[in-house]
């Protein structure tokens, strides 16, 4: 053979030896089963407990039940990396740095020690944001509410993991606007692609308190048309330590983590860091063609050791400004329990350090795992500082949603900083309090300050908020002041209120606004007269304060009185979330209270 053929067959298989892509040649290696031999050949070893424990023959069928082996495999040595030349004398495009590292194996986390796991009791040390929900407002002295809107859904889930244990979750655990903005309402989306989104709204009954009324304000975001969604920049930042081992933990992460690689596009890259006692690189920017790839460097990762989560963040933030693209959506995807114990674990440390890179273009999306030693304050604190949305993930049905039904909400942002600002009239609303979003109040003044940091909206996400208000010439819930001063005279078919609405189109600066009166015409006179979707978010809204023992719902408003309120605003339901959501009710009913 002659020797310049030669020399270009040895670098096209030095090439699909560490999976890079070869100018003169399709790849060798684009997606499939991430097989040992497979991710071998791409320089990735699986993790030798699993494989042993894959290897183990299953005992044959008799008469009684399937009992697994008692078999603990002994600690595996590492195995020793295929021999692999520098990138830099590779062909086509220049290999990173960090690349180059992922390659010679230079910063693999430490193999396993195979030990037993028990799992916890689901309270050990699980930690929440202490909020207490938002008190009755008088409108004469406060007529104006304002917030960041919240697109999370962490708590519903949580809550359902609660439930299907057989207990009611802590009060501090129920995030009622996370648990109303778990569901689709189906608002009408906007017409006109010049504002992100459209406003509704409807005015019903309260059904757990006499003469108070419920105001419901929704927006939905627009959908992106096919070939539209820009590039995607994604670094996976994967929490191995030891706390991650249990089932329900790092390796339901990896088949959710399957799930988002599934829909990867060859102009999207993924990059991936895993952390425990000390954070490394496990894959460095890899484009959506070599999909085995990222399969394989899923597979070769192993739990163990502390959780030094500060320093994660950091390389992974590394990564996505190392293939930072203004056109492109980069975001980091931390996946954890959110127990960081080694270096940088202060909430308000991390929470400067998030809101940082947010302002250099990198948001963070924060999906937790487990049980027993949950973080949610830390969570939280992430999702909330890093323009991004926090969720839990308690199953492999919850992972499809997130992660294909639901891709693009959380990772194609159509509007920032979105704030959201009511002003009552005094003459027609004498109290109101807005329903969950304690995390998310914003004083009056920031509503206006572009500088002041808000929630994210993603393309087809939608977003609602529920007031009770009590309609003036009601009875108040505190006696009329003695020396207040006169009140506007109430005219017929005045408004009862005036909805703003401020948001940034992403890369801009300076925010843009929406207004829309609230007035009498959106008002129904009975709660079973109102749109489908004002009844099933009131409904979600009074089981989550039901949950919490909130004061305010009065003892009469019954388990059986929100399942009866729900079935009659289950709609089409085509993926069984309202059903499960009425079973959910049925569970609260009879569940323990977590004290208990």
């Amino acid at each position: 053979m002659p020797r310049r053929r030669l020399r270009v067959f040895t670098l096209a298989c030095l090439t699909a030896a560490v999976g890079q892509p070869s100018p003169a040649q399709p790849l060798r290696y684009g997606d499939g089963a991430p097989s040992p031999e497979a991710c071998e050949a791409l320089g990735f070893r699986p993790d030798p407990v699993r494989e042993v424990m894959r290897r183990v023959p299953a005992p044959p069928p008799g008469p009684g039940p399937r009992i697994a082996p008692n078999i603990v495999p002994p600690a595996i040595p590492p195995l020793p990396l295929p021999p692999v030349q520098s990138g830099k004398t590779l062909p086509g495009p220049q290999t990173s740095v960090i690349e180059e590292m992922v390659v010679s194996g230079a910063r693999r986390p430490p193999p396993r020690v195979a030990q037993s796991y028990r799992p916890r009791p689901a309270m050990d040390t699980e930690r929440y944001p202490n909020a207490q929900a938002n008190p009755i407002r008088q409108t004469a002295q406060e007529p104006v509410s304002t917030f960041s809107v919240d697109v999370d859904t962490a708590a519903y889930s949580n809550v359902r993991r609660f439930l299907r244990d057989g207990q009611r979750p802590p009060v501090d655990a129920v995030r009622v606007e996370e648990l109303v903005n778990y569901f689709d309402y189906g608002y009408a989306p906007p017409k006109d692609r010049t504002t992100p989104f459209s406003a509704y709204v409807a005015l019903a009954p309260s059904p757990w308190s006499a003469e108070r009324q419920i105001l419901h304000i929704g927006l939905q975001g627009y959908d992106l048309a096919r070939g539209e969604p820009p590039p995607l920049n994604l670094v996976f930042l994967i929490d191995t330590s030891g706390s991650m081992a249990s089932d329900d933990r790092l390796p339901l992460a990896r088949r959710s983590l399957n799930l988002l690689i599934d829909q990867m596009r060859p102009q999207d890259h993924v990059s991936m860091v895993a952390y425990a006692g000390s954070a490394g690189a496990v894959l460095g920017p890899t484009d959506g063609r070599q999909k085995l790839k990222m399969r394989c460097a899923l597979e070769s990762l192993q739990s163990g050791g502390s959780t030094a989560g500060g320093q994660g963040l950091a390389l992974a933030y590394a990564l996505a400004r190392e293939r930072f693209d203004p056109k492109a959506v980069n975001r980091v995807i931390l996946l954890t329990d959110g127990d960081f114990n080694v270096g940088v674990a202060d909430p308000a440390r991390l929470k400067d350090f998030v809101a940082g890179k947010r302002k250099d273009g990198v948001y963070l999306s924060v999906y937790g795992f487990g049980r027993g030693n949950y973080n949610d304050t830390m969570m939280q604190a992430l999702a909330q500082n890093g323009n991004g949305t926090a969720a839990y993930v308690d199953s492999l049905q919850e992972a499809r949603k997130l992660f294909r039904e639901d891709f693009t909400k959380p990772l194609f942002p159509i509007a920032d900083d979105v704030k959201v600002q009511v002003e009552f009239n005094p003459a027609q609303v004498s109290e109101y309090r807005l329903i969950g979003y304690e995390t998310r109040m914003l004083a009056r003044e920031d509503f206006n300050n572009d500088q002041v940091d808000a929630g994210e909206v993603g393309a087809r996400a939608s977003v609602t908020a529920l007031y009770e208000i009590t309609p003036a010439g009601a009875r108040p819930s505190a006696d009329p002041l003695r020396y207040r001063s006169a009140r506007p005279a109430a005219a017929p078919g005045a408004e009862l209120a005036y909805l703003e609405i401020r948001y940034k189109l992403p890369g801009e600066t300076r925010s843009r606004l929406m207004e829309r009166p609230v007035r009498r015409a959106d008002a129904v006179g009975t709660l079973s007269a109102a749109p489908e979707p004002t009844r099933w978010a009131v409904a979600v809204a009074g089981f989550g304060q039901k949950l919490r023992g909130d004061p305010r719902v009065s003892d009469s408003f019954g388990w059986g009185d929100i399942i009866t309120l729900a079935q009659s605003a289950r709609g089409a339901d085509p993926f069984g979330e309202r059903a499960e959501f009425v079973q959910m009710v049925r569970a609260a009913g009879d569940a323990r209270a977590v004290n208990e």
